[in-house]
């Protein structure tokens, strides 16, 4: 068969988007190795091409389509680098719905991206409209032998090679740093893709656990504070009281310590999965970077609070914040949660900046307990503390109170996040002086699910410890109170957790006794 020119131009303009696709990747945070396994190139080459075909087939213009493939791959690049920066790993395919999120919060998302990275890529898909306008498709262009015959070619010889490669899976370790280097971009976001189509097989200690019960039950309050930690470690000038009352809490905790948690920066769902289902991220495989979509397609999965259920506690979510994000209107009712109160229950509220008030939180879970005749088991999801910090406006806010020394250098973010851990300071006093009031047995597990996002801070100053948690019960706190042979350090002793134990560590405090 005797192919036209046109024919040609599809492989030739192929291969120099190809040999562009390789420099754009050396922008990479971190940059892939040059020198990788042969069928990471493999993959690098069919995904490429097989992208470069499609566009070539629907919009018949070469090098328009060479172009648009190139702008998806920058604007990859950039998206990845940012989020990097931010959150100390890669873009991964499990990312994908963070562009439709970015459309629907983009005070949550765009801040991170910035605006001229946001206005580099949107030039990269300027120019590839346009080349749809000056560049013309072929009068030959749906002919075999000239640019469709081309287009089909690459097409079904990049399909077929790509097929070949589908259990190539084992390559990926799902380590998102260490994939990016060692396979490249495109061959990481496909291997992620490719493993997720499956379900976990991890099993949570709530299937087979069973439990007698001291009487009366105690109400569980678990509050999972927004990126919590002791910012006090990143700075020595950071006034000690600016956590007064949650140095006297932790002071007359049954167990508190650093905890380890599986997210950085953001992607609370990894914290906050882990911690109501008693599963290690690392046992999910690739989900655990979303293990809520895993809920989603129909996984089925034991939780604590499908296991309160079973002891007769009325379960209730709070999340100041619109239900369909992460999906935890579908998902919690699934992980047994009776009620789940969004921010439609936060209509009239107090904001600080862009979010519903920790306080207003506390205050919320306070009513639910007054009016309560059964025993509760609330999770609060707070969301202060939750970034852009460097978006906030704080009307008159003396920074002079959080330090007794002041940085060398502003931070705006750090001056924010400290106003912010203020207040969640005074959230605690308020749950504490109430609690102790109370009569009845009331446990609280406090924690943070990650650090804030603070990337100069952290460069300039120093790495953040890990979070914190706190396991506290308010008759412990009376008995602390009239026995004066108390010794606060039996009691204080920090005890490393991590997040996925926290709830198991939780119970048996309480005594829940728990066999599994």
């Amino acid at each position: 068969m005797i192919v036209d020119r046109a024919f040609l131009q599809v492989w030739a303009t192929g291969l120099a988007g190809l040999l562009l696709s390789v420099a754009i990747e050396r922008f990479l945070h971190p940059r892939p190795r040059l020198f990788r396994p042969v069928k990471a190139w493999l993959l690098h080459i069919c995904l490429w091409s097989l992208c470069y075909a499609i566009f070539v087939i629907l919009l018949g213009r070469p090098w328009c389509a060479f172009v648009a493939v190139s702008a998806i791959l920058i604007t990859l690049t950039i998206v990845s680098n940012a989020k990097y920066k931010n959150l100390r790993e890669p873009f991964i395919a499990q990312d994908y719905d963070y562009f439709l999120d970015a459309l629907r919060f983009p005070r949550l998302f765009l801040p991170f991206l910035g605006l001229k990275k946001f206005c580099l890529a949107a030039l990269f898909f300027a120019l590839a409209l346009l080349g749809f306008w000056s560049e013309e498709p072929p009068a030959s262009r749906f002919s075999l032998q000239s640019q469709l015959g081309g287009a089909l070619l690459l097409l079904l010889s990049a399909a077929t090679l790509l097929w070949r490669q589908r259990n190539h899976i084992s390559l990926a370790a799902f380590d998102p740093k260490e994939n990016l280097q060692a396979l490249g971009l495109l061959p990481s976001l496909w291997l992620y893709a490719l493993a997720s189509r499956t379900l976990p097989h991890a099993r949570s200690p709530f299937t087979a656990a069973t439990a007698a019960a001291t009487r009366p039950l105690p109400h569980l309050i678990a509050i999972q504070s927004e990126s919590f930690f002791d910012a006090r470690n990143l700075f020595a000038g950071i006034r000690s009281d600016v956590l007064q009352n949650f140095d006297a809490l932790r002071m007359e905790a049954v167990c508190q310590g650093p905890l380890d948690v599986p997210a950085w920066g953001a992607n609370t769902i990894r914290t906050e999965f882990s911690f109501l289902t008693g599963i290690a991220a690392q046992s999910l495989g690739v989900h655990r970077f979303n293990p809520y979509r895993a809920v989603l397609r129909g996984w089925s999965v034991d939780a604590l609070p499908l296991f309160l259920k079973s002891l007769g506690y009325r379960t209730i979510c709070i999340h100041p914040y619109w239900g369909n994000f992460y999906g935890r209107t579908c998902v919690l009712p699934r992980l047994g949660f009776d009620a789940f109160l969004d921010i439609g229950t936060f209509q009239k509220a107090l904001r600080t900046s862009a979010y519903i008030s920790d306080m207003e939180v506390a205050k919320k879970l306070l009513a639910l307990l007054k009016e309560s005749t059964e025993p509760l088991f609330i999770f609060a999801i707070t969301m202060e503390n939750h970034g852009p910090l460097q978006l906030d406006h704080i009307p008159d806010m003396e920074i002079e109170k959080f330090y007794s020394t002041l940085p060398d250098k502003i931070y705006s973010d750090l001056d924010t996040y400290l106003y912010h851990l203020k207040n969640v300071d005074t959230m605690l006093s308020m749950l504490h002086t109430t609690f102790n009031k109370l009569s009845l047995p009331v446990s609280l597990c406090f924690y943070g699910d990650h650090v804030p996002i603070m990337p100069d801070v952290y460069k300039d100053l120093r790495d953040p410890d890990d979070v914190p948690y706190i396991l506290w019960k308010n008759q412990c706190a009376h008995d602390i109170t009239q026995q004066a042979s108390y010794d606060s350090t039996i009691l204080s002793t920090a005890q490393c957790l991590s997040v996925h134990d926290l709830a198991l560590t939780w119970l048996l405090k309480n005594n829940i006794f728990i066999q599994c």
